[in-house]
């Protein structure tokens, strides 16, 4: 068997740049491999559910022109499928002086992001959301939520009627660029491909270390716990309520999240994940957990974090801490509102120095793009990501 592009990874990055490549090259062949007996069983289908505005990333980074680009075509798109969003708006509260002034340099960095954002005062926050406590806040009226399963059904059917192979419980278990193909194996049957697309996420340095590319980072698993607030505190919020967010860290803070078919969500934190798939809380991978502590990248990010890092543990073991965390802008909670919800796990690219990957990262190699970093904003950015990596692989390949 042969086909023009083969994709591994069925999550919403995978089905944006299957998408985007047959957009481009119509009548193309194209497999998608999804080692699950289901799409988007992994960070697609296990997040907060936001449409985010780009405020938080670098100006110039990958993050953050696509993010912003995403928050419109993924708007855009839900419209054109009938999918379900609300613009609830997101206000980022800032509850001691430290966070007061973390919030000014995030002012200015929507600011150079092009995003329009509004400075409110505790008479303000309270105007707009009378259960919220703070000192000053940012409102980014443009985000949203959005159910990314129902965006994912859509991008499936669409796939297919453009001819796509989607194969399901299907892994790949063999990768080599020879001459003008690459050759794979997936269950133990060959095929060739022209062009090669590998969306792994929480596999994705397993896939391409397979595919005989040169790898300096290694994924690191931090698994996000979420509760649900009680049914008669589901109007406690309308917007998402976020903390100021640590500069030095990829992860934005236990918040509020109002979800699409009501309700409301709490989280997630980020705990040091002992299995790259392992929901279930105390859930244990040997080989997970042997090929963190044998990259000396790991040791290094967990020496530099140390304190975050403690404190997140003592948040998972101590639901009273959790909510504290929530009470710091919420203060009316209480445990009993909290009822615990399926976890998420974000893939973390770190490299060898200890550094987090803060931007989406991209390796090439023969005829072969594999994604390797794409954590938050990945959902928001999927279409553009999957139009820029359509792009990347056809000039790669003229």
């Amino acid at each position: 068997m042969h086909y023009d592009f083969c994709v591994i990874g069925g999550g919403i990055v995978g089905l944006a740049t299957a998408k985007a490549l047959l957009a481009k090259r119509p009548g193309a062949t194209l497999v998608l491999l999804e080692k699950e007996a289901s799409l988007g069983q992994h960070q697609t289908g296990r997040n907060s559910g936001v449409i985010h505005s780009g405020i938080y990333y670098a100006p110039g980074s990958l993050k953050a022109r696509l993010c912003k680009e995403g928050m419109a075509r993924t708007k855009q798109y839900c419209r054109e499928q009938g999918i379900a969003f609300e613009e609830r708006g997101k206000l980022i509260v800032a509850t001691n002086a430290l966070e007061v002034e973390r919030l000014a340099k995030l002012h200015q960095r929507a600011e150079e992001n092009g995003i329009a954002v509004e400075l409110l005062d505790r008479a303000g926050i309270e105007a707009i959301e009378p259960n919220i406590t703070g000192l000053s806040a940012l409102l980014v009226r443009s985000s949203a939520i959005v159910d990314y399963k129902q965006i994912l059904a859509a991008l499936a059917v669409e796939l297919a009627e453009a001819g796509a192979e989607i194969r399901l419980s299907t892994t790949a278990d063999y990768i080599q660029a020879r001459g003008r193909w690459v050759e794979l194996s997936a269950e133990g049957v060959p095929f060739t491909a022209g062009q090669l697309v590998a969306c792994a996420g929480l596999q994705s340095d397993r896939v391409a270390r397979m595919a005989g590319l040169e790898v300096d980072f290694a994924i690191v698993p931090f698994r996000g716990e979420y509760y649900r607030l009680a049914s008669q505190r589901d109007q406690v919020v309308r917007a998402m309520i976020y903390p100021v967010p640590d500069p030095d860290l990829p992860f934005l803070g236990i918040h509020l999240t109002p979800m699409i078919g009501g309700g409301v969500s709490v989280g997630p934190n980020a705990v040091l994940g002992l299995a790259r798939e392992g929901y279930n809380k105390g859930a244990v991978s040997l080989p997970d957990i042997a090929a963190a502590v044998g990259f000396p990248g790991f040791w290094r990010t967990m020496g530099r974090h140390f304190r975050a890092g403690a404190e997140e543990m003592a948040n998972s073991l101590f639901r009273r801490r959790y909510l504290e965390a929530c009470r710091k802008y919420c203060p009316s909670l209480t445990l009993q509102d909290l009822t615990p919800m399926p976890a998420g796990i974000r893939a973390q690219a770190v490299r060898r120095d200890g550094t987090m990957v803060q931007d989406f990262l991209l390796l090439r190699g023969e005829r072969m793009l594999h994604v390797c970093n794409a954590p938050s904003p990945a959902a928001t950015s999927a279409l553009p990501i999957g139009d820029h990596i359509a792009r990347e692989v056809l000039e790669a390949a003229n």
